[in-house]
């Protein structure tokens, strides 16, 4: 691809999300759409939730045109899941319309893909499988995890900056350009979502772009383009902290499929954080994880096993830590 296409991927969509969301935040829609404070959030005003339907425009409009057959139908199902999203933002559908649309497109984005080459015929049918169940939960995690200013959006520009990175590294052009795309749009989007945010994503925005990070993660792995593991330690960040509590919340008996304020991103500011000292902190731990796996991703298998094993060493003690931190602002309180 030449240079005029990179340019515009990376520009386009940047500007355009920008540009697109400080108008209608000056519009009824925002109205319309405004996120009432309830016993759940963690913000005190009404804020728009129209922000993830312009990033999700911006980023399809300037990737499309250099899309494979696989990649634009990624696309499509994005769409798809933000308009479906968008509804929801608006009036408010339930799980069993919800979910099953979130299977649909997973199911769909699998069969377009199909397994990797290597794959023995046998188990096509069950790499498949988990792979649609994989997609799926990546969708809700990074919706679960849409919860403070500027987190989201961060996790989208570092996420699929990395994985536009792996993929150029392997020569999958449409890839790499669909990933670029997506991360420049949600720079344009943090314009207005960093804290304080003057703007939120919305379902119409988390979901595609949780749906995106897990299909096209997907979608390098049955190209060949990078190993399984490494979509998922890219977003590590929000998956490793959406699924141990989904876990907590499930061992402790909890209605896990309810709205909360139980992830330690929540809990953190719950605690005294400011929304932006957790942005910068999250920020700090993106970065990091995303280098550690493009560093492992071309590493020898001894060197590769140290920083993975590294990571995980790191995982363990942040979290380790917000937990002492927490039960010692609870025990104080």
């Amino acid at each position: 691809m030449s240079a005029l296409a990179w340019t515009f991927v990376l520009a386009f969509p940047l500007v355009a999300t920008a540009i697109g969301i400080a108008f209608l935040r000056r519009s009824r829609i925002a109205t319309a759409f405004a996120d009432v404070p309830n016993e759940r959030s963690l913000h005190a005003k009404p804020v728009p939730r129209i922000g993830g339907v312009v990033l999700v425009a911006a980023a399809v409009a300037a990737s499309a045109p250099f899309a494979d057959l696989p990649t634009g139908i990624l696309l499509g199902c994005a769409v798809f899941l933000s308009l479906v999203s968008f509804a929801d933002d608006y009036r408010g559908l339930a799980i069993e319309v919800r979910l099953p649309a979130h299977f649909m497109a997973a199911a769909v984005a699998v069969l377009a893909i199909g397994a990797p080459p290597a794959a023995h015929s046998a188990a096509v049918v069950v790499e498949c499988g988990f792979a649609t169940l994989a997609i799926l939960w990546i969708t809700n995690a990074f919706n679960f995890m849409d919860g403070a200013d500027g987190l989201a959006g961060g996790m989208a520009v570092v996420g699929f900056a990395a994985l536009a990175a792996g993929a150029c590294m392997a020569g999958a052009q449409p890839l790499a350009l669909a990933c670029a795309a997506i991360a420049a749009a949600a720079a344009g989007f943090l314009f207005h979502n960093f804290p304080p945010a003057r703007v939120f994503l919305g379902d119409a925005g988390s979901v595609p772009l949780g749906f995106l990070a897990g299909a096209l993660g997907w979608l390098g792995v049955a190209g060949g383009t990078w190993p399984a593991w490494f979509p998922l330690l890219v977003f590590a960040p929000f998956l490793v902290d959406a699924t141990a509590t989904l876990l907590w919340r499930i061992a402790r008996g909890e209605r896990f499929w309810r709205a909360h304020r139980s992830h330690a991103y929540q809990r953190l500011v719950l605690a005294g954080w400011s929304h932006r000292r957790l942005t910068l902190a999250a920020y700090a731990l993106m970065a990091l994880t995303a280098c550690a796996v493009l560093a492992a991703l071309h590493s020898e298998s001894g060197a590769r096993m140290g920083i993975l094993s590294g990571s995980a060493a790191i995982y363990a003690i942040v979290f380790a830590a917000i937990e002492v931190r927490l039960r010692r602002t609870t025990t104080r309180h």
